[in-house]
């Protein structure tokens, strides 16, 4: 039905979505770095060493940093959803990379054929609330229709938005240590 509200569910669900998902992430990814990095460095001998030094050298600091770069960015974005009733282009790209973004992380629970930091939340938060989300924006008549390229931009955008956030975190955690010393 075109013409229907879009509230603040669907637009501040999306930060909702991604605390539950980092919560999860937070929680796990600097130990199951620490315990799996050299069994897959064996297994995907492809990926390139810089690849895994700079996982192997994550601390929890610069990852939580990293995490709260990203919900900046995230709220951002819900933010700028609230804003537009749905509307915003920057919130349903938002919306677009976090749903592919859970879809990676289903991706590479498979690959490892176990688990791996968001693969629980994926499946259970991040791809239902997303599909929900989308749902509701077409409902209103404010969905962009998503295209091949779309997705690609999307993903790229959500890969990009991952390493600007681990860049600026090792960057604030760096002047953090010289201002103490």
């Amino acid at each position: 039905m075109t013409g229907e509200q879009v509230g603040g569910a669907v637009t501040w669900g999306l930060l909702g979505a991604w605390v539950v998902h980092d919560l999860e992430e937070l929680a796990t990814v600097p130990g199951w770095l620490r315990r799996h990095v050299p069994e897959l460095r064996k297994r995907f001998p492809q990926v390139p060493g810089r690849v895994w030094q700079r996982a192997e050298s994550m601390g929890a600091a610069e990852f939580t940093a990293a995490v709260g770069v990203m919900g900046a960015v995230v709220g951002t974005a819900a933010a700028a959803g609230r804003l537009t009733g749905g509307r915003s282009g920057f919130y349903q790209s938002a919306l677009t990379g976090f749903g592919l973004h859970g879809v990676v992380h289903m991706a590479q629970a498979a690959a490892v054929r176990g688990y791996t930091p968001g693969s629980v939340t994926s499946p259970l938060v991040v791809l239902p609330f997303t599909l929900w989300a989308r749902g509701r924006l077409k409902q209103a008549g404010v969905l962009r229709p998503t295209r091949p390229r779309d997705v690609v931009a999307g993903l790229a955008t959500a890969g990009a938005a991952t390493a600007a956030s681990h860049l600026v975190a090792r960057r604030l955690l760096a002047a953090a240590r010289r201002r103490s010393s």
